[in-house]
């Protein structure tokens, strides 16, 4: 028989988990996962010259535009875009908390480093799938791709990879942009790499999940996240 979990919990496991695999490949500096890889090339071309402007803050500042991009794209701005941007403030504080205590956690040599890049994309698997299982607004960048795939009725895993390897190809040219040819930051072998296996990884473990899980509503809040 399959286990309950409240949607609402998999919103806040979906929001630490993903939080956490951040500042986990952050730390293994191998490349940060496509989606976020814009964000924090963002944050280290603005905080060179404004040292406030953390990972996090450049993480709901890149999403405020792509929730504006998302409402020209459906023609219609929905209550659950403006609550998305909630979700990518709190994502934010969490990602700025997660990379302090990340940082206290030994990292030295090849092996920690791999270790740290491979959990990242397992845990980065784990949170967007908990997030597709909730009727809460997620981050602008999951929304965005559940309300594509609605819109074109096409499975979440292929509209996901093709976003990610679009999200990772913006990332390059920022890279180029901000830091000059052949001068990478934050995008690396390992962000291709996410690139290539994410969509897949996050359809068999939602598809797991499935298996495994009952996700029900604790409270009765769905009709107004989703009209």
């Amino acid at each position: 028989m399959k286990k309950t979990i409240y949607t609402e919990l998999s919103y806040v496991i979906g929001m630490f988990t993903l939080a956490f695999s951040v500042a986990l490949m952050e730390r293994a500096d191998f490349g940060m996962s496509m989606v976020v890889a814009p964000a924090y090339l963002l944050h280290l071309k603005v905080s060179q010259y404004r040292s406030f402007f953390s990972f996090g803050m450049a993480e709901y500042v890149l999403q405020a535009f792509l929730l504006i991009v998302l409402s020209l794209v459906v023609r219609k701005l929905k209550k659950g875009f403006l609550f998305s941007f909630v979700t990518a403030v709190l994502y934010g504080l969490v990602l700025d908390l997660c990379i302090k205590v990340v940082s206290y956690l030994p990292c030295e040599g090849f092996v920690w480093r791999l270790g740290f890049y491979l959990f990242g994309i397992v845990f980065c698997c784990v949170g967007v799938s908990f997030f597709f299982h909730t009727y809460i607004s997620p981050e602008a960048y999951e929304l965005f791709v559940k309300e594509i795939a609605d819109k074109l009725k096409a499975p979440i895993s292929k509209v996901k990879t093709i976003y990610d390897c679009s999200s990772c190809a913006v990332a390059i040219l920022m890279s180029f942009l901000f830091f000059g040819f052949g001068h990478f930051e934050g995008v690396k072998l390992g962000t291709v790499f996410c690139a290539l296996v994410n969509g897949w990884l996050i359809g068999r473990i939602s598809a797991l999940l499935d298996r495994t899980f009952e996700f029900k509503d604790a409270l009765k809040l769905r009709k107004f996240f989703t009209e």
